[in-house]
């Protein structure tokens, strides 16, 4: 199956906000929370989709060549992060229902591959959050004369 390395168009800031919004209140298992964030976005699964092939590409992608001759095990990753999105893209259009799923696997692969031994699934959700949001609002500066928008995002 050939890759493809299109770049991923940007999200906007209230995609990514909506998207990180659900996802850690599907973390904190705060089911009200989560029902809201999903209730106000019918695009949610695709959102998540969106997010999580942000995370996951990167992670699982093979090495540049300059960083020398990836080993077998590279080359099982970026499948099975493939395979992973791909499964994740079908899911999602079975409809809204399907975002809390989306979100837990998302919260899976992240703990499972981007945790260290003293670090939170949240503090890592954050983090991704501030980059996935600051990407989009580089992508999509407000109009000139606007109001700045200024994230805390905690």
């Amino acid at each position: 199956m050939p890759t493809t390395n299109v770049p991923l168009a940007p999200m906007t800031p209230d995609a990514a906000i909506s998207a990180f919004s659900y996802l850690r209140a599907v973390q904190a298992d705060d089911v009200e929370a989560a029902r809201e964030f999903g209730g106000t976005e019918p695009r949610m699964p695709e959102l998540l989709v969106d997010v999580a092939e942000r995370i996951v590409v990167p992670v699982t992608a093979l090495p540049s060549p300059d960083a020398g001759e990836p080993c077998e095990d590279t080359f099982a990753l970026e499948a099975l992060g493939r395979v992973l999105v791909t499964s994740l893209r079908i899911w999602a259009q079975a409809g809204p229902d399907t975002a809390e799923g989306i979100a837990r696997a998302v919260i899976d692969f992240a703990a499972q591959f981007l945790t260290e031994d003293h670090e939170d699934v949240a503090d890592i959700l954050r983090q991704l959050e501030a980059v996935g949001v600051g990407q989009a609002l580089d992508a999509h500066p407000a109009p000139a004369g606007s109001h700045p928008v200024r994230l805390s995002i905690v």
